[in-house]
């Protein structure tokens, strides 16, 4: 089953997605993350019977808007860590986002001036939690997990590495797109892929992470309890703009977009004011 929430009629709406083409209403709630805290959120989203949605036009919100908790876990992609330098982790580096870093994803990304010199792309495989989790083992992680998504962890590398602490390169207002749809069925195993401006920039499979979502899922609960709707991004691969060389980043006007297969895209143009 696919989820999504959409921009409707001046407010938005949690909407099952039936097809390329229609999605159902999912009545009475206003976005994913107001669906996920109820306990019975797939009978419910399975049952609806709302207003059909033509997709053709539609405009997607966030996936998951308003989330409890974003982790992050950093160097995550044996690809990406050895492109770094770096010695495959014991445990997993882990830091956090801001739900107003979120933008939906086909949305212009705006990025202040200031900010605009070293913009990177980070194409990552998004878990969204369904219930409570605590002290939850590898082995029953999956029955916590309500689906997967798509996300672009951008990343300002300049404020990312004036400090120890990465968050602030992470979390700028409205950059990450996020969507298009919450997939409840997903299997590890697909090409995850960035293009800019066409060109393809990183392309590995989601079977070379090397913490799993059942893993990262372990290991989170066991340090903090993890809410329906909380949203852990699980990495990037190897390709990103920072460790080319010469570096290379995101221009005024460059589109860059994130597929998973399987998932879909987030597509968005970057605008620098």
């Amino acid at each position: 089953m696919r989820l999504a929430t959409l921009r409707l009629d001046g407010a938005t709406a949690a909407v099952r997605v039936d097809d390329d083409s229609t999605a159902t209403v999912i009545d009475g709630y206003a976005d994913l993350s107001e669906l996920l805290n109820d306990a019975d959120w797939k009978a419910v989203a399975e049952k609806a019977t709302g207003k059909t949605v033509d997709l053709a036009d539609a405009d997607y919100a966030p996936v998951v808007p308003s989330p409890g908790k974003i982790v992050c876990v950093g160097l995550n992609y044996a690809t990406h860590i050895q492109e770094m330098g770096r010695e495959l982790p014991e445990f997993p580096t882990l830091f956090s986002k801001f739900k107003e870093a979120l933008t939906g994803p086909y949305d212009d990304v705006i990025v202040p001036a200031y900010a605009g010199s070293q913009l990177d792309w980070e194409a990552e495989l998004a878990v969204v939690i369904g219930k409570q989790a605590y002290q939850v083992s590898e082995a029953d992680a999956e029955e916590y997990i309500a689906g997967y998504s798509v996300i672009n962890d951008y990343t300002m590398r300049d404020y990312q590495y004036r400090t120890l602490q990465w968050d602030q390169g992470k979390t700028f207002e409205k950059t990450s797109g996020f969507g298009p749809v919450l997939d409840t069925d997903y299997k590890l195993g697909t090409k995850i892929e960035t293009r800019l401006e066409g060109e393809v920039m990183q392309s590995s499979n989601t079977n070379d992470l090397v913490f799993t979502p059942a893993k990262l899922v372990d290991y989170i609960s066991h340090i903090v309890t993890l809410q329906p709707g909380d949203v852990i991004i699980t990495g990037t691969t190897g390709g990103v703009g920072h460790a080319r060389k010469p570096a290379r980043y995101i221009q005024d006007g460059n589109v860059c977009e994130v597929t998973i297969e399987g998932l879909g895209s987030v597509k968005n143009k970057t605008i620098i004011k």
